[in-house]
């Protein structure tokens, strides 16, 4: 069967930076195909080429078969080119329905908005995705995932046929993303065409039929997902095998620091009770909702606690008061970095030593002298990509803001590092960095409790796994005892 779309010997530059070499890429009507490779591999230039954002300098878009140029993204949808991105657009003040059929709105006589025929429209097409979505609801409020909905439920409004979705699960729970995947078969099987991106190898393999690698803007190989492994995907994407994502070094354990007894909080999480000692990297998983993120808040003082002791370094925390944690030793990383971690308006520079405003000021004025010697102290330390310090947080790659954050906390010197979600979002090339750190950090004696949905990482990193169910630790396991199976049967509440 010959492609919907396809990408053939397509080369982009931008000044002195090549985005693309020579890349071919094909897209067939009821196929999902997977788009993998790190940030700056050449992603987001392959998408905004085929959205209409973008011309190739060689090479040609063919549609259908025959060459085509798109002269903007209006233009690609006319054509049935539909991009979702990670962070939806929409206009919160318009109901469900107005934001599907925005500037497709069917008119009665008079030129007036036929608003039945528009809410009767909407909920066929939710039908169709098999999602129960009200389209009188306003869409302020909505979910990421709800919102993502409403993105692709606007791609069928306009009869797209090609579906671009690029980084949908990012900001997703698991049951989110799930629902996406069904939604997602749907189109396939309706006979659109699906580009997948995702930095996710597992939802690669659960959800495409074939995927193409990209590694520094040229095509490294292009293949079956049941004829590609998990080994060899990796390899193609970074030059590393999977042994290497998780660089975890033997480490001295010593004396507890960060002691957590009793710990309850009713409705959230109750009788919570561990320790993290120094050199020790100790893995909280769970299921979401388990209560994990809800605990490391209570621990730093975000939220308060109806009872229990938080102690660092034996020295016992008041409640709710994070000034004091951070006196005490404890940092924390929060698990969603560009809405807790970072201001993404403010400079580089401004961020990373927001933590220790103390240390940069005089007389109640920043001092931009000492704010950029110690931003560019831990920019050198932990290998930040960045164009000027001065430059906006929100210009950086989801991996090197997670770096920002890092440094600014670790500028304060803590006896214990909590990391929520450390490498959520953020390439392969840049989980493998912060994972090098992590283990360095602990190497140096820092405790560090690790809080994070992927299992491979826990179970990479961890020295001991307490695993998390309804608001309880259900079990802790060694790092030989560790594997998917128990912790799962522990997360799910069925160890034996």
């Amino acid at each position: 069967m010959a492609p919907l779309l396809e990408l053939h010997g397509v080369s982009k530059a931008f000044g002195a930076v090549q985005a693309l070499r020579d890349v071919s890429l094909t897209l067939h009507a009821g196929e999902i195909h997977a788009l993998a490779g790190e940030n700056g591999a050449g992603k987001s230039t392959v998408v905004r080429i085929i959205g209409g954002e973008h011309q190739p300098d060689s090479g040609e878009v063919r549609l259908d078969g025959e060459p085509v140029r798109f002269s903007g993204p209006r233009d690609a949808q006319h054509r049935g080119v539909a991009v979702i991105h990670q962070e939806p657009t929409r206009f919160p003040d318009l109901n469900v329905a107005e934001n599907v059929f925005m500037g497709r709105q069917p008119r009665r006589s008079g030129r007036r908005v036929d608003h039945k025929a528009m809410h009767r429209r909407t909920a066929e097409l939710f039908e169709t995705l098999g999602v129960p979505l009200d389209p009188a609801l306003p869409t302020r409020g909505l979910s990421i995932a709800d919102q993502q909905i409403i993105e692709i439920a606007k791609a069928l409004a306009s009869d797209a046929r090609i579906i671009v979705m690029d980084e949908p699960t990012a900001a997703l729970s698991n049951v989110e993303a799930e629902r996406l995947f069904r939604v997602a078969r749907t189109l396939a099987d309706n006979g659109a065409a699906l580009l997948f991106i995702s930095h996710r190898l597992e939802e690669m393999y659960e959800l495409c039929q074939r995927v193409t690698v990209l590694r520094d803007g040229s095509l490294v190989t292009s293949a079956r997902m049941t004829d590609i492994d998990n080994d060899t995907l990796v390899r193609s994407m970074v030059g590393r095998s999977v042994e290497q994502l998780f660089p975890k070094r033997e480490t001295d354990i010593g004396d507890e620091v960060l002691t957590v007894r009793n710990l309850t909080q009713p409705g959230v999480f109750r009788d919570v009770s561990f320790a993290v000692r120094q050199g020790e990297i100790v893995g909280l998983a769970g299921l979401v909702g388990s209560g994990r993120s809800e605990v490391a808040r209570a621990i730093f003082g975000i939220d308060s606690r109806e009872s229990g002791t938080v102690m660092v370094a034996g020295k016992e925390l008041p409640k709710a008061d994070p000034r004091a944690a951070i006196a005490a030793g404890l940092a924390m990383v929060p698990e969603d970095r560009r809405e807790q971690g970072l201001i993404l308006e403010l400079s580089i520079e401004r961020n990373a030593s927001l933590s220790q405003l103390r240390k940069v000021t005089s007389w109640g004025l920043v001092r931009a002298g000492r704010e950029r010697s110690l931003a560019g102290t831990w920019a050198e330390r932990l290998g930040l990509r960045f164009g000027r310090l001065a430059d906006p947080a929100g210009t950086l790659s989801g991996g090197n803001q997670q770096k920002v954050v890092l440094g600014k906390w670790l500028a304060t010197q803590p006896k214990v590092l909590i990391v929520d979600e450390p490498t959520r979002g953020i390439d392969i090339g840049a989980k493998v960095e912060v994972h090098a750190l992590l283990s360095d950090l602990a190497a140096s004696g820092m405790a560090v409790l690790m809080i994070s949905s992927e299992l491979p990482e826990v179970l990479g990193m961890a020295d001991r796994v307490l695993v998390m169910h309804e608001g309880r630790i259900a079990t802790e396991l060694s790092r030989a005892e560790a594997n998917e199976e128990a912790v799962m049967r522990a997360a799910t509440g069925s160890a034996a």
